[in-house]
């Protein structure tokens, strides 16, 4: 009814022109609510390529690339940043950069402390219209190009872990509500793709911890094992039931049983004799008590008895349960037959000491009667160097005696010869040169020249030289040898002791010879005047 007065009455010029109005308002209303719808569909549209791409990435470094760069995409900017902080530290450092925020890689914050620091601090976004001029800005030049920017906390149950941060350098450009939402629901799929990338890396890790200690395991567990198959000594493994799961080599050479009769059955090779003790020792391991050299006996396959050294200690799982214990034995027959010998030779050796030492009591007693014997000796050998200490002594003296009475005497010897020689030029001489100058035949004058030359050659030195060193000269050569000093010629020489030349050239040859001058160019008489000098 009211629709059709309405359709019916006529409208006037001014309610044409506010209808009008109002249709243009809501008209644009309605476009703004368009741009708004298809600008969020093409944010939700974004959103939803973004995160299938960040749910795929899993390397921490790619997947912060692919974060910036949607981010600046979503925001219509080419300039933007990551912070990141790990648990254990007190500042944010940034990861990865873009545009403006390339050369800013690195920068660390802290708390409070710009942008970035704000929005840790405060765990919310954070909108600035002009960088510049907002107070909490970081004072450096190099980031007075920036104009808006907005910051989005990465924020989890342990707190921010990370700040997403944009900007413009163009003054007219700058960040609305819209694009903190936008920007806060891209920050949450962010969240969720680092948390992943951060799983999968742990995940990596332990696989690769775990496969370095397989590999660590397969290491040890094949050196374990090359040492049981090498060691020579026989080696067994049981479990907790008293069955053979492992024996090495040496164990199926030592008892003559192979593996196939061995694993997987108990082992009967204990002797009658000692399944008591081995049961007890079996008691003690159990108990947690180690094993360890206990000496027992074993039975090989031909029936054989050895004589075996035994260590036996648990082995347990991880949580500590026993799983079986690990048997080693050492054969100590050979040892045990060597010790036996060496008990009956130690048996021996004791009997042979001990007639020994009978044997040597009664030497000892002969040594003491020798050494009786000899103290007594060297008691009278002692007293007999005394006695010839005594001896020498006197013999000291007496020599000393005679040493005075040949000095006196060849004192006395040469006060005699002084009174011979001046008794003899004076009493002598005078009247010798009186009858020599008397009237005498020619003969007479040189036998009398003669007399006087060998009166002069007793009491001369050369006399007593020649006598004394040329002992062995006979007197005829001794009176050849006294003329020939004096210069005279063989036939002078002969004429004088009225012997023929010859002779006295034989006895030339001889002093010659004894003179030691025989077959050299020396002359006779000046050798002969040098032994008066």
């Amino acid at each position: 009814m009211i629709v059709s007065e309405t359709m019916t009455a006529k409208p006037s010029y001014a309610d044409l022109t506010g209808q009008i109005e109002a249709l243009n308002l809501e008209f644009k209303r309605l476009k703004a609510a368009e741009q708004v719808f298809h600008r969020q569909n093409e944010s939700l549209k974004a959103l939803h390529q973004t995160s299938l791409g960040l749910i795929e990435g899993l390397d921490k470094e790619e997947l912060l690339e692919t974060i910036l760069e949607r981010a600046t995409s979503l925001s219509g900017t080419d300039h933007g940043y990551i912070y990141l902080r790990e648990d254990d530290q007190s500042v944010m450092e940034m990861k990865m950069g873009k545009g403006f925020f390339l050369g800013q890689l690195g920068r660390r914050v802290q708390i409070g402390e710009g942008m970035g620091g704000w929005v840790w601090q405060a765990e919310e976004p954070l909108v600035v219209e002009d960088y510049r001029r907002w107070p909490g800005r970081i004072d450096d030049q190099v980031l007075d190009g920036l104009r808006s920017i907005v910051g989005i906390p990465l924020k989890s149950e342990k707190g921010v872990v990370g700040v997403i941060g944009l900007a413009h350098v163009n003054q007219q450009k700058i960040f609305d509500t819209e694009d903190v939402a936008t920007l806060e629901r891209f920050a949450a799929l962010a969240l969720i793709a680092l948390e992943k990338s951060r799983l999968y890396a742990d995940v990596r890790r332990e696989l690769a911890e775990r496969k370095r200690t397989e590999t660590i395991w397969r290491e040890s567990e094949n050196r374990y094992r090359t040492f049981l198959e090498s060691s020579p000594d026989p080696i067994v493994v049981y479990d907790m039931k008293g069955i053979a799961t492992y024996v090495n080599p040496a164990f199926e050479q030592t008892f003559g049983l192979s593996r196939s009769e061995l694993l997987g059955k108990q082992i009967d090779f204990v002797p009658p004799e000692s399944i008591a003790e081995t049961r007890a020792a079996i008691k003690r391991m159990l108990s947690g008590r180690k094993i360890n050299l206990f000496e027992t006996r074993r039975m090989t396959r031909d029936g054989r008895i050895l004589d075996v050294q035994l260590s036996s200690t648990l082995y347990q799982k991880e949580d500590g349960k026993p799983l079986g214990n690990i048997v080693t034995l050492r054969d100590i027959s050979e040892q045990k037959r060597v010790e036996k010998e060496l008990r009956i030779y130690r048996g021996q050796l004791e009997e042979l000491v001990a007639a020994r030492t009978g044997e040597l009591e009664t030497t000892n007693l002969q040594l003491e009667q020798e050494i009786d014997d000899r103290r007594r000796a060297e008691k009278a050998l002692l007293k007999r160097e005394k006695e010839l200490q005594a001896q020498s002594e006197h013999l000291e003296e007496v020599n000393t005696a005679l040493r005075v009475l040949l000095k006196q005497r060849e004192e006395d010897r040469r006060e005699l010869g002084e009174i011979v020689l001046q008794n003899v030029q004076e009493l002598v001489n005078p009247y010798l040169q009186r009858f020599i100058t008397g009237r005498l035949s020619t003969r007479q004058r040189t036998l009398a020249r003669i007399l006087e030359t060998n009166i002069n050659n007793i009491i001369s030195p050369f006399v007593n030289s020649l006598a004394t060193g040329m002992a062995q000269l006979t007197p005829m050569e001794i009176r050849v040898a006294s003329l020939v000093k004096e210069g005279m010629t063989n036939k002078e020489i002969a004429e004088i002791l009225i012997v023929s030349k010859n002779t006295v050239l034989f006895h030339r040859h001889n002093i010659r010879d004894k003179l030691g001058l025989k077959n050299t160019k020396i002359n006779l008489r000046s050798h002969l005047l040098a032994m008066e000098k």
